[in-house]
């Protein structure tokens, strides 16, 4: 960056740097600083009772106010855990002659923002805070860039943060340091992962890896991202899902596993969509989608435990409740729920019509499955608060999915609501090669319709179940969504360390 373009702040702080150059002092030092306590740690354990344990502490942090006069500074850095007061005496960081420690670095050269390092005794101030009194002080890095100005009241609770999405999400580095609750709520995304790992693997489910890079976008109707694999000179696409290998896998002998899968849809951008996503698939040999919903209950309830440590969870301004059991409907008894409409029995034109009739928008392209989708997702799914299983889905919605064993036209599928939002996505797994081909066929007719998010004809995996695949329940499960939920977070960028954003201009 030219210095034309510098605040005048950030030339400030880089004429601070050359004079501490100038001065002997490396400002971004060799990275070995023997830290040996932290913040929350500190405060935690300190007492009268274990004060000599703490005599000697090593900390560092980056400093988040700086105040004082004379030859008394306090100094408040933020850590890992948390934020802790440096009681910082000239006399004690300067025991010689030589004053410039303190007098030049730590009074005139020192910024907020700047990363620090010091060795001391851990003692209560008179106002009662835990504080580490600095025998030693080293710049451990120097910020050319000033933080955002977050105000605090006198007991240090935030009454104005940064809240600007635009700044939030592009510098989540910056969001990271002065919100912090935000880090907070990445902590307890890693809680989920981790709860649902041990919950997998406690039951012998075997965690898996699939390709990113396929040559055929199958496992979900969505539009991918085309590369070009150069070595081949083939096209590819970024998984939409890993669907079809997890279930290779299930053909080849392995009874229960799973995938935390990283997926790419090139398709809307909203609060509950963004185009790299992560989604949980698992895949159980000789269960059925009846078993996969009690499954299910059990995990989220655990989940909710885990995160919370109760089953109700406050999302917004509601109560909702993860206690198993969870309610059970049918998609086609929940439109008529809603809308008063029984459309069991319509076929595409009629469908159509009703669409129409409620003012709901639908594309030609599509067939009477997306028909339904439509009906459903904009009269009923957001109806549903409390987790709902939405159960037995037409045929045509569903291609990858086994044929009700009772009901005719309908699968064995359910999709879980949670406060408005599909949540998971489950199937008794169809395992007949024949009728899987001919679902393939019907999907390619509507891709020829022009519907971009129909599904391609997958050979290898229908070769695949021409060996024999047993009978499977499977479930996608997603994680940015769940994690919203428990984290009581309105936007998936929320949940999102880095979520995609219109490059910017560096101009």
């Amino acid at each position: 960056m030219s210095q034309q373009h510098l605040s005048e702040q950030e030339i400030i702080r880089r004429d601070k740097l050359k004079e501490l150059q100038q001065l002997g002092i490396d400002a971004y030092p060799a990275p070995l600083f023997p830290v040996t306590h932290y913040s929350e740690d500190i405060k935690a354990g300190f007492s009268e009772e274990t004060k000599d344990a703490y005599a000697q502490v090593t900390v560092a942090g980056r400093i988040m106010s700086l105040n004082g006069k004379g030859k008394v500074f306090f100094i408040k850095i933020q850590d890992s855990k948390g934020i802790i007061q440096l009681y910082v005496r000239r006399d004690d960081i300067c025991p010689g002659e030589d004053k410039t420690l303190f007098d030049t670095v730590v009074k005139r050269l020192t910024d907020l923002g700047d990363i620090v390092g010091v060795t001391g005794a851990v003692f209560v101030t008179h106002t009662g805070e835990t504080s580490v009194h600095a025998q030693s002080f080293t710049m451990l890095t120097k910020s050319l860039k000033p933080l955002p100005v977050v105000k605090r009241d006198a007991e240090g609770n935030v009454f104005d943060a940064v809240t600007d999405p635009e700044f939030r999400y592009r510098q989540r580095y910056a969001d990271l340091i002065i919100n912090a609750d935000v880090k907070d709520t990445f902590v307890k995304r890693t809680k989920v992962i981790n709860t649902i790992r041990d919950f997998l693997n406690e039951q012998g489910a075997l965690e898996v890896d699939t390709p990113v890079l396929q040559a055929i976008p199958g496992g979900a109707a969505a539009r991918p991202f085309v590369t070009h694999h150069n070595a081949l000179d083939v096209p590819f696409y970024l998984r939409i899902a890993n669907e079809l290998y997890l279930k290779r896998l299930i053909v080849g002998g392995f009874d229960w596993v799973y995938e935390f899968s990283r997926n790419f849809r090139n398709e809307g951008m909203d609060r509950t969509h963004n185009p790299e996503f992560t989604v949980l698939e698992w895949y159980t040999a000789y269960k059925d989608y009846y078993w996969m919903m009690e499954t299910t209950e059990k995990l989220f309830e655990r989940l909710a435990l885990a995160v919370h440590g109760t089953t109700d969870v406050q999302v917004g301004d509601k109560t909702i409740s993860f206690k198993a059991p969870f309610k059970r409907i049918s998609i086609l008894d929940a439109i008529k729920e809603n809308t008063g409409i029984d459309v069991s029995q319509m076929n595409e034109e009629a469908l159509r019509a009703t669409c129409q009739q409620l003012n709901i928008s639908v594309a030609p392209s599509m067939g009477k499955g997306k028909l339904i989708d439509e009906l459903f997702g904009a009269t009923s799914e957001h109806t549903y608060t409390q987790p709902t299983f939405i159960i037995d889905y037409p045929v045509e919605m569903s291609p990858l999915t086994k044929k009700h064993r009772e009901k005719a036209g309908l699968v064995e599928r359910f999709e879980l609501m949670i406060n408005g939002k599909e949540i998971a996505n489950a199937y008794s797994e169809l395992n007949d090669p024949i009728d899987q081909r001919e679902r393939f066929e019907d999907q390619v007719k509507l891709m020829e319709r022009g519907d971009d998010e129909a599904m391609y004809i997958d050979y290898d995996f229908l070769r695949a179940l021409e060996y024999g695949m047993p009978p499977t329940s499977g479930i996608g499960i997603g994680i940015d969504r769940l994690v919203m939920l428990l984290t009581n977070q309105p936007s998936i960028q929320d949940v999102l360390l880095f979520p995609q954003m219109r490059p910017e201009s560096f101009e």
